[in-house]
C-alpha cells in the first residue's frame, strides 16, 4: 500500500485515501513491455483529504473533474519510466501537485478602466472606419 502524501500547511492525504494498481505500460520497456506491469493507476478519494479547507476543497475538485472516475475518486496515471516503484513516486508527485494547486487561492480580479488615450484612440479608429466606409457608398451625384 502507499503510505501518505504530505502537501504541507497540515493538508495530507492518508493512505487510506489512496489505492494504486499496477498494469502494462504502452511506453518504452524492450522485451519486458509485454510481461511487466510498470504503469501506475493511483486513486485518491478525495473526500479522505485531511486538514483541507472547504475553498480549497471545491477548487480541487474542479481542477479533478475531468480525472475522476464513477465512484468520484481522482484517477492519475504515470508510465513515465520502465519502474513501477518510479512511476509511483510520479503519480504521488501529481497529486501532491494539484492539491498545492487548489490550496492556492486564485488573486482577486481587479476591474480597470481604460486609459483616456487609449478612448481616444478608439474613437479615431471608429471615425476613420465609419469615414472607409461612407466613402464607398454610391454617390448621389450619378
Amino acid at each position: 500500500m502507499a503510505d501518505a502524501i504530505s502537501i504541507g500547511e497540515g493538508v495530507s492525504v492518508p493512505a487510506a485515501a489512496l489505492s494504486f494498481r499496477a498494469t502494462r505500460s504502452s511506453g518504452p520497456g524492450g522485451q519486458n513491455v509485454n510481461k511487466v506491469a510498470s504503469k501506475v493507476e493511483l486513486r485518491v478519494d478525495l473526500a479522505g483529504i485531511e486538514g483541507l479547507p472547504p475553498e480549497a476543497r471545491q477548487r480541487l475538485h474542479a481542477l479533478a473533474l475531468p480525472r475522476l472516475d464513477a465512484e468520484g475518486r481522482l484517477v492519475v496515471t504515470s508510465q513515465r519510466t520502465r519502474e513501477q516503484r518510479r512511476n509511483l513516486e510520479d503519480a504521488r508527485e501529481k497529486v501532491r501537485r494539484l492539491v498545492a494547486r487548489a490550496l492556492a487561492a486564485p488573486r482577486p480580479r481587479r476591474p480597470t478602466a481604460p486609459s483616456a488615450a487609449a478612448r481616444e484612440q478608439r474613437l479615431r479608429d471608429k471615425k476613420m472606419r465609419a469615414e472607409r466606409k461612407r466613402r464607398r457608398r454610391p454617390s448621389d451625384e450619378e
